[in-house]
């Protein structure tokens, strides 16, 4: 299996990116490496890896950037930060932007190997449960991209909306939201508020969770 693992490594130092790269062969890994951030983009955007390793400074696009390219572009991919910095912040503004671990320079082999085995297995986890999630959407009808639209329209409303609230906002029939929301809400990502005190049929209102 570790023959079809895929590692960008992305460091603008060429020693460290011999010595990553030497440590993802030995482990059986197909790499790919890159000296600048806006080129490691591109590069991981082509062959779609499973693991990028970056470095965080580095000349034009920085680690922090890179990794929030890369997020938006490949959500699936597991990002390990090389990084000489500990501190709470700097770890915490990766975690923002979708990093996923940090290895500490200088590097240690046994550590590096461990993390990306880690990571690789998180990585193969998350696809799983989303090929899982993609099929689930194909037996229920629904529509990720149309999951998406109804699911940002209700997170930025400031109070709970009806079904026909949804429907003219998103230009959607009333059936088609309907059973959008009733998906939503029997996946445990949106609640019923039942309105009561009100003459005539009450109408139920939906939030996101």
């Amino acid at each position: 299996m570790s023959d079809k693992i895929k590692v960008v490594v992305i460091d603008d130092n060429h020693d460290i990116l011999f010595t990553v790269k030497e440590i993802c062969e030995f482990c059986g890994y197909t790499v790919f490496t890159a000296d600048q951030g806006e080129t490691g983009y591109k590069l991981a955007l082509k062959e779609k890896p499973q693991l990028i390793i970056i470095d965080y400074h580095m000349p034009g696009w920085d680690g922090l950037l890179t990794v929030k390219k890369i997020t938006k572009d490949l959500p699936q991919a597991a990002i390990l930060v090389l990084t000489v910095d500990e501190n709470q912040e700097t770890a915490e503004n990766f975690l923002n932007a979708g990093a996923t671990d940090f290895a500490i320079k200088p590097i240690k082999a046994p550590d590096l190997i461990a993390r990306m085995k880690i990571n690789l297995q998180l990585q193969n986890m998350q696809s799983q449960n989303t090929v899982k999630q993609e099929q689930e959407y194909i037996e229920k009808g629904i529509s990720a991209i149309t999951l998406e639209k109804i699911e940002t329209f209700m997170r930025n409303e400031n109070s709970p909306v009806t079904i026909h609230d949804v429907s003219i906002a998103v230009e959607l029939s009333y059936k088609t939201v309907h059973r959008y929301i009733q998906y939503l809400v029997e996946n445990n990502k949106a609640e019923t508020i039942h309105q009561y005190g009100t003459v005539g049929r009450p109408k139920n209102r939906y939030q996101i969770l």
